[in-house]
Order: C-alpha cells, then structure tokens, then sequence
C-alpha cells in the first residue's frame, strides 16, 4: 500500500508554493499526495495579486472525505487562513493520531502577507500544540513569540526551546534567512538538538522552498521513516531542489525549485 501524506495549505496559481509544491514533494519521494485547500491565491513568481478563502464548512467536509476513505499516515499543515479556517482545521484533526508537520506560513516569497494578524495567536493556541513538528523560519519564529528575531546560533536554540514550551513536540529552526554562506538548521526535540548544514547557493528562484521541505518531511514520516530521518531526508532533498532550480526558468520573478530534478531537466 503506497504511504499516503496528506496537505492542509493553500493552492498557489504559479504551481511553485503551497498545495502545488506539496504535492510534488509528496510524489518525488515516493508519498501519494491528497489536500485540502483552505484558501486560493492568485498568484505568480511576482506577487500575491488575490486571497479568497475557503470557507470553514468547506474546510471541514474535506477533512471528512479523506480521511473517511483513505489511510492517512502524515499531514502538513501550511497556509491556511483567518481564526475560522484554523478552528476548523483544530477541529478535524483533533482525534487523529499521526504526525503533524506545521509549517506557520505568516509571508510569501513576494512580501506579501498570508496569515492575518489576529490569526497568530489562534494559530499558536489551537495547532502549534498539535505538531509533531514546527517548522518556522527566523521571522517566523520571532512572531509566534513576540520578539526580535534571531541573530545568532545560539538565539536560534534558545526560540526553539521557546516555541517547544508552546506545545510541539519538536521544532525545526530554519536560518535560511540568516546571514553568511552557511545555513543552518536546528531539529530541537526534548533528546537534544540536531544540527544541519547547508551552503548558500547564488539563485533567486527558491519560491516555496518552505512548503517543499514541510511537506517533504511529512512524505518520510508517512513512510515511517522516524523524525530524525525524515528531516535529514527532506534537507538533503531540498538543497538539490534548489541547486536544479535555475534548470526550470520558470516566471520573471523568485521561481520555484526543481522538485523532480531526479527525473527530468
């Protein structure tokens, strides 16, 4: 039977983020992929031009429909919307016993903003102690506490720690935006702290990277694989996605990664 991951997460029109992005990383590592579609964006490499939300009922009855019929073995959670859509999100996946990767998308590549403002703080009360595993970035990671955002290896240990006394299991601090030509990355769980590291490549086009390396994580934990594998895994994958990604030439704007670089050129 194939491991079957499932995305909760918005559709982006330019097939480079969100649902789209989910589901190829779904599939080019041997996940089947199935969504739920809180929100449609119109959407391409340049900028956000319109957001028009599902509505909560909507939310909800597809939550229903998959999961009354097929095995779900892991959910990413991604852009979502306002307080209602995240209520109901709450709602549907409270009495499920599998991992939750959450991905707190708050900004899109563009700078345009994704989560509203007086959705933070449900968002914080409601999913973030459903994870398995966060996955913020640095800005992200500085809003869901309220702080500056940080600096320094050891401030990105500390809001780990921090965002761990929320209620996830575990969290992965993403230094992408960070400075210097080495990136890393901080996999906190209550065990210890797991370092990764990667080089800076020179490319404008890593529009969803996020998305791709959350839902990729959920790919390996619907294979079993445990959380320590399934981020290794999924980190390994990204940094070729985004060394493939000048290959596409895909939009004017930030382009996506090349999520079947394995297959095709």
């Amino acid at each position: 039977m194939a491991p079957i991951a499932l995305t909760i997460a918005g559709s982006d029109s330019g097939g480079g983020a969100g649902i789209q992005a989910d589901l190829k990383a779904f599939s080019a590592l041997g996940a089947y992929g199935a969504s739920v579609i809180c929100a449609l964006t119109a959407q391409n490499t340049r900028a956000v031009t319109m957001v028009e939300a599902a509505s909560p009922a909507m939310i909800s009855a597809q939550i229903d429909a998959v999961f009354d019929d097929l095995d779900i073995r892991a959910v990413k959670l991604g852009m979502i919307g306002g307080v209602d859509a995240i209520d109901a999100v709450a709602r549907g996946l409270v009495d499920k016993n599998l991992p939750i990767v959450l991905d707190p998308v708050m900004v899109a590549k563009s700078g345009d903003a994704l989560l509203p403002d007086d959705a933070v703080a449900t968002l914080t009360e409601r999913l973030v102690p459903m994870a398995s595993l966060l996955t913020p970035n640095l800005p992200e990671a500085a809003a869901l506490l309220r702080t500056s955002r940080a600096e320094t290896e050891a401030d990105m240990q500390a809001q780990g720690e921090a965002l761990m006394a929320l209620g996830p299991k575990a969290v992965l601090m993403k230094g992408g935006h960070g400075s210097g030509q080495v990136l890393i990355d901080l996999l906190v769980t209550e065990s210890g702290t797991t370092r990764l590291k990667a080089m800076r490549r020179d490319t404008k086009n890593t529009h969803g990277t996020g998305c791709t390396l959350s839902a990729s994580i959920a790919a390996g934990c619907a294979k079993d694989l445990s959380l320590q594998n399934a981020v290794a895994e999924a980190h390994a994958y990204l940094q070729s996605a985004i060394a493939a990604a000048d290959d596409l030439h895909v939009g004017s704007g930030h382009g996506p990664v090349h999520h079947f670089h394995a297959v095709w050129s």
